[in-house]
């Protein structure tokens, strides 16, 4: 058929060309086979360079062969074709302008060159398909072998990089549609399935996952591009609208690509109606249909969200079709048009200049984004914070705004979602940095300067009342004004005198003139003038002699005579002389006056500046008052937030920590609280949150202001100085190791160091608590860098062990804690080889030390007896032979109090006076045993043992060198290896053995210094009448429990008397020290302590809130680490959930939140702690149950339980399967509301056939509930009525009637009994009377379902 007679249709598929369609219509005659394809491409391209593009239309066939047999030819026949094409394209696209304007064309070479346009350019699309399809699939084989060479892949398999090629191709086809291609189509309309060909393969490439990355950023651009051409010059909106819609929905990498698109279309090409085209579409999605289809969902609020970032203003305008997605299922979609909102308001709605119109769709924004910060979602709710704080941050919320963004923000801090707290506080933090108030924002300093500017305010609006007040209208005006009506009433009651009769204006006989002249007055002011006229001539009648009645001249007429007195009455006295001579009054005026008239004129620029104080100082008011409330907020939030300063989510730890560095940093006098709070957690083992803590204090301390390093060193050990005030031992060792970090990392520069040093020297002036700080802080870096301290040993002593007295203890023990950093107080590890570090016994410091506790023994110093636990604990850390050492001091301070005793008892005394010795050095001297007799203990444990371990290893090493090496056997060489571990495992027994036996028969025997102390100690233990003073006891009771730790003998023979103080003692102190000291006792003897367990957990009922917190700990530290066994009175620690002390209840939530993590701990021990505390005997009140459970007695106890579990699909059938075992009880309301909530429980994550059955049970609760209540009612009432087929049982009945029986059942109850994993056998009580001592712990039962509850 020859090329000018047939057309080329564009096919839907490729065979369609191998069918022969309709009159004319080009069919593909021949398929080439594969061998013959390289020959007929080469005359393709001759016929080319002979005809041009116009050979297409002869040589087709070939081209359609080589795209059939595409998978299987040669990739280089392949990239022959595809160049050669995108040649025949090139070439057709540069004739066809002069084409196209030849008017001579005729119609044959005007179908030509349209069959060869078409053939063309569905050739070239053909070819960059399949070629895409290829590399498409190579991408996916690379995934499975992974991505290592795929480049190179890809150019083997096609011989060529095939993304490189792409954009080329997609410029020739834009430049192609560039041209006024239409004029080639008859009527010059061309078809769609041209322009749905050249679109359809933009829209399949976009579809290749890969398109989104950086590398094809130029075949996007290409694509969107030739799309905006289609858009722009052949009608394809509706069609490109669709295909978005359809395509977001498949495909969730597009979004990004498609926002890009469609916001360059819509700028670029002024094709903005797309926009609204495509948002219609999508507020048209039915929000049910799109909480089903979550990825069509997602694509919607990814194109949605960033478009409005783009486009805002262009999308604003299609906002409301949108808004029916807020009350959707999808919380995407939601979330999308809360950004769109909030990208509006921050790019088009933002600034004081707004429209009123503007600023209503701003405020409506914003009061949607409030609303939707209580959204059910916890995800929206989180968003919507998000949103808020780029706004705060971007200052574009307005101030009116302020108070209630920041109260959403402190109310969401409560919130159940981890992400929606985390971002509260970002939003709160947003505000802290951008608020428009103040850099210092507290409460106590703005509100003296609100209170006072409030006071002026209120004074400058008082004396503008009392400026309005004087400044009245002038009463002759007032007059003027109301004379016209006033003689026209007045004609008129003339003429016609019977109009005023019936009014009721008389004169009472006991009025005055002065009365009646004041209600004519006041009736002329309210216009009333008939009744003004009637009143004045009957006081004429009645006040004849009377002013001012008595001035009517009886030669003026009634009218004037009327007038000048009404006249009178209104303006005063003084009025008729200046209506007489008007010219008279104003002459009496002075030269520098003027007239009432004149002056609203001079004062009208006085008025204007008074006006403008006003409203300054309202402004100036309305500002305090905001900073002021917003101070108020961010102080209630700071109580919140650090709260959550120790949750289990790094991330909100992170975000609290920042929060508190920013409040710190802005002067809110509570943000120091959480500065020290957050201390503790430099221990965390999480590196984000220790690190986040090393970053605040770098922040808050280690950039001080100042001019030069000095004084930058003198601000840092200031701010420092200030967190020691009234520190902890907790809160000093945090700081310590935050220092310690700081000086290994060199961040503390040389200055600071200096500085210290001169102010523990006293080199420069500083008060007694600045001197003791520079060496608490020298102590804390030494432990970084012990050489702070040892090069300066002697100056310390020098500082703080001087021979000036009095002695400042303070001083002394801090001298003490830093001398003690210079050495490693851990015990030795094996692989050390060298001693540790001791100074001989003779050194300076040892006899300072000694000298000093000496001489202070006699000095009742408060500070003296921790200045002497610190000397004590240095000794035997850095001294060697340190027993000799406090022997010694022992012996000199007994040698002192033996002189005391002397010199208190003279000769004169009868010898049956017993001499007196001083409380306080009876205290002293017990004290200091004690301390001595633990530091013993723990330096025959620690270094004495470490010690021997090193020596014995050492010698080893020693005898293994100096043996002749044999002949080696590997079998003998493992057997000789297994021994040596037996042998120095065996050891180490031998050496822990002789500690024990050096710490039971030799410390504490007749020959040791120690053992003189002990029946001093027991007999003021044993007499607490005796010894009653306070300091005493708790000293005696401390020093008894650090001898108790030195030998299991001596302990266990002394354990009756220590419980006895522990519950029989008066003081809290002493109750609370014995706690401490039997807990260390249940970890060194736990077998010993083990049976007095029961007296440990008593003390968690004690009436003194700091025994009931030390028992609290002591609990928490024995039941975590295993050293007690976790029994039923475990149930006394659920009872301090709701203590009055909120640290203990904190304490008790902390011991179950851990022990949680345990396996089924808790589990395990529900039962015994429903029982115990819900027991009608030593349970607690109902209402602590509820809090402590988390729920009246016995079987609303058990209700409430029930409820708190979460229930299964399984364990509702259990629960269906004993309904009887509490139907009876669903009567009672709480029961009720208890087994509802179960139900609204299970909805909430129930299957379709899981329904049926939640349904079947609320059936049966209701009809339980509602049935008992019936009964009840009845029984209220006295009727006798009653169901026949159902009897609703009493509740303390063990019979009831069926519903499906009119038999009468009798069934014996099921009877719950819970008891305690406790032995029953005999506990050993302390040394009280019989009767008083619990022998057996017996379980604690249910109450029976007979019982009567009272």
């Amino acid at each position: 058929m020859s090329p000018h007679l047939y057309e080329f249709h564009l096919p839907l598929s490729p065979e369609e060309l191998l069918k022969s369609g309709g009159v004319n219509q080009y069919v593909v005659q021949e398929v080439l086979s594969i061998r013959h394809l390289p020959s007929h491409l080469k005359a393709f391209q001759a016929a080319f360079r002979a005809q041009g593009p116009l050979a297409m239309l002869e040589h087709f066939d070939t081209i359609y062969s080589i795209l059939h047999h595409f998978r299987s030819i040669d990739p280089g026949l392949k990239e022959d074709t595809l160049e050669f094409l995108i040649k025949v394209v090139s070439r057709h696209s540069q004739e066809l302008p002069a084409i196209l304007d030849d008017a001579t064309l005729s119609g044959s070479d005007r179908s030509a060159h349209l069959n060869a346009l078409k053939m063309n350019c569905y050739a070239l699309i053909c070819l960059l398909e399949s070629f895409e399809t290829m590399s498409s699939q190579t991408s996916l084989m690379d995934l499975d072998l992974g991505g290592k060479g795929r480049k190179a892949r890809a150019k083997a398999t096609h011989g060529f990089d095939w993304e490189e090629e792409r954009q080329p191709i997609l410029q020739l086809l834009t430049q192609l549609l560039q041209l006024d291609i239409r004029h080639l189509w008859s009527h010059s309309i061309i078809e769609e399935e041209f322009v749905c060909l050249v679109t359809g393969c933009c829209y399949r490439l976009l579809e290749n996952p890969t398109i989104s990355h950086q590398k094809n950023r130029s075949t996007r651009e290409a694509i969107t591009h030739l799309l905006g051409v289609a858009l722009t010059r052949y009608n394809h909106m509706l069609s490109a609208t669709v295909k978005i819609i359809q395509m977001l929905q498949h495909f969730e990498h597009l979004a990004s690509v498609l926002v890009a698109a469609v916001s360059l279309w819509a700028t670029d090409y002024g094709m903005k109606s797309i926009v609204g085209e495509i948002v219609r579409e999508i507020g048209q999605k039915c929000p049910q249909e799109l909480s089903r289809d979550p990825s069509g969902a997602k694509g919607f609020a990814a194109f949605l969200t960033e478009l409005a970032e783009r486009v805002p203003a262009i999308l604003m305008s299609s906002m409301c079709v949108l808004l029916d997605h807020l009350d959707g299922e999808n919380y995407m979609m939601r979330n999308a048009v809360l950004a769109a909102m909030a990208e509006m308001v921050l790019q088009v709605l933002n600034g004081d200049q707004l429209e009123v119109a503007a600023r209503d769709t701003r405020d409506q924004f914003l009061d949607t984004l409030q609303a939707h910060g209580h959204d059910v979602s916890s995800f929206v709710r989180s968003r919507v914070l998000q949103l808020f704080t780029r706004i705060v941050q971007q200052k574009a919320l307005p101030l009116t705004r302020f108070q209630a963004v920041v109260a959403l923000a402190v109310g969401r801090l409560a919130d159940k979602s981890v992400l929606v707290c985390k971002n509260a506080i970002q939003l709160l933090a947003s505000f802290l940095a951008n608020n428009p108030f103040s850099c210092k924002l507290s409460d106590t300093d703005l509100a003296g300067p609100l209170q006072k500017e409030t006071q002026k305010l209120q004074e400058m609006r008082a004396q503008r009342r009392a400026a309005a007040a004087s400044a009245v209208l002038d009463p002759g005006e007032e007059w003027e004004a109301m004379l016209p009506e006033l003689k026209a009433t007045l004609q008129q009651l003339l003429k016609l005198p019977q109009e005023g009769e019936g009014m009721p204006e008389e004169v009472a006989e006991t009025e005055t003139a002065e009365e009646v002249e004041g209600r004519i007055r006041r009736l002329l002011a309210k216009a009333s003038y008939k009744q003004a006229i009637i009143l004045t001539r009957e006081a004429i009648g009645h006040f004849q002699e009377s002013e001012p009645f008595c001035h009517m001249d009886p030669e003026e007429s009634e009218k004037t005579g009327f007038l000048n007195l009404l006249g009178t009455i209104f303006k005063g006295p003084a009025a008729p002389t200046q209506e007489k001579n008007p010219q008279g009054a104003a002459g009496n005026l002075g030269p520098g006056e003027t007239g009432c008239k004149d002056k609203p004129s001079v004062s009208e620029p006085e008025k204007c500046r008074e006006n403008d104080e006003l409203v300054k100082q309202e402004m100036l008011v309305q500002y305090l008052q905001d900073a002021y409330s917003f101070s108020l907020k961010i102080t209630e939030a700071i109580g919140i937030i650090s709260k959550m300063m120790y949750e289990h989510t790094t991330t909100v730890v992170q975000e609290v920590i920042e929060f508190f560095v920013m409040v710190f940093q802005f002067g809110v006098p509570q943000a120091l609280f959480g500065v020290r709070r957050m201390l503790p957690l430099i221990w965390s083992k999480e590196p984000g949150v220790r690190e986040a803590v090393l970053n605040a204090y770098r922040q808050l301390y280690l950039k001080p202001k100042g001019d030069s390093a000095r004084a930058k060193a003198q601000t840092l050990i200031h701010n420092l100085s200030l967190l020691l005030v009234d520190a902890s031992v907790g809160t000093v060792q945090c700081l310590e190791e935050i220092l310690c970090e700081f000086v290994q990392k060199d961040e503390l520069k040389p200055a600071v160091t200096q500085v210290l040093w001169e102010r523990a020297t006293k080199k420069v002036p500083c008060s007694p608590l600045e001197r003791c700080s520079s060496v608490m802080l020298l102590g804390m870096m030494a432990r970084g860098k012990p050489e702070i301290v040892g090069s300066n040993l002697d100056t310390l002593v020098s500082i703080g062990l001087d021979e000036k007295l009095p002695q400042d203890y303070r001083l002394a023990q801090q001298v003490c804690h830093a001398i003690a950093n210079i050495s490693d107080r851990r015990k030795p590890s094996l692989g050390k080889r060298h001693p540790p570090f001791r100074l001989p016994q003779e050194h300076c410091l040892f006899e300072r030390l000694q000298e000093t506790v000496t001489k202070g023994i006699v000095r009742p110093d408060p500070l003296w007896i921790p200045f002497k636990e610190a000397a004590v604990t240095l000794i035997y850390q850095l001294a060697e032979g340190p027993e000799v050492i406090c022997a010694r001091m022992l012996q000199g301070c007994a040698k002192q109090a033996l002189e005391k005793l002397g010199e208190n008892s003279t000769p004169q005394e009868a010898p049956k006076d017993t001499p007196v010795l001083p409380t306080f050095l009876l205290m002293n001297l017990l004290s200091l045993a004690g301390d001595v007799a633990l530091q013993q203990l723990v330096h025959l444990e620690q270094a004495v043992s470490g010690e021997l371990c090193r020596r014995r290893v050492l010698r080893e090493e020693q005898e293994h060198k100096t043996k002749e090496p044999k002949e080696k056997n590997p079998s003998s060489e493992a057997t000789m290896e297994e021994e040596m571990g037996l042998v120095g495992a065996t050891a180490d027994d031998t050496e822990a053995e002789l500690i024990r036996g050096i710490c039971e028969l030799e410390l504490l025997d007749g020959k040791q210094t120690l053992a003189a102390f002990v029946p001093l100690l027991l007999k003021v233990c044993n007499n607490p009448g005796l010894y009653s003073n306070p300091e005493l006891s708790a000293a005696a009771s401390l020093a008894l429990g650090k001898f108790c730790m030195i030998g299991a003998t001596f302990c266990d023979s002394q354990l009756r008397l220590l419980f006895t103080m522990l519950e029989k003692s008066s003081l809290p102190i002493v109750r609370s020290n014995l706690m401490i000291a039997t807990g260390d006792l249940a970890i060194r003897f736990p077998n010993l302590v083990d049976p007095w367990t029961p007296h440990l957990y008593a003390r968690l009922r004690d009436p003194a809130q700091q025994v009931r917190k030390t028992a609290g700990l002591v609990m928490t530290h024995l039941i975590l680490k295993d050293m007690v066994k976790v029994k039923g009175q475990v149930s006394e620690m659920a009872v301090l959930l709701v203590d009055p002390a909120p640290q203990i209840a904190a304490l008790a939530e902390n011991f179950f939140s851990e022990l949680s993590r345990k396996g089924n701990a808790i589990y395990n021990l529900l039962p015994d702690i429903i029982s115990r505390l819900s027991a009608p005997e030593g349970g607690v009140e109902e209402e602590p149950f509820h809090t402590i459970m988390k729920t009246e007695r016995q079987y609303r106890d058990l209700a409430y339980c029930v409820s708190q579990l979460p229930l299964t699909e399984r364990g509702l059938r259990k629960v269906l399967e004993n309904f009887d075992c509490f139907g009876d009880k669903l009567s009672d309301e709480s029961i009720f509301s208890a087994f509802l909530s179960v139900v609204g429980k299970l909805r909430r994550g129930a299957k379709p056939e899981g329904k049926a059955v939640i349904d079947e049970f609320e059936q049966k609760l209701r009809a339980c509930h509602t049935r008992g209540l019936d009964a009840i009612e009845e029984l209220e009432i006295g009727q006798a009525a009653s169901h026949s087929d159902f009897v609703t049982p009493e509740p303390r009945r063990t019979t009831r009637w069926h519903p499906n029986s009119q038999q009468r059942v009798s069934r014996k109850k099921l009877r719950i009994v819970f008891s305690s994993d406790e032995s029953s056998e005999e506990e050993p009580s302390a040394e009280m009377t019989d009767d008083e001592t619990p022998k057996k712990t017996t379980p604690i039962r249910r109450a029976s379902a007979h019982r009567h509850r009272s």
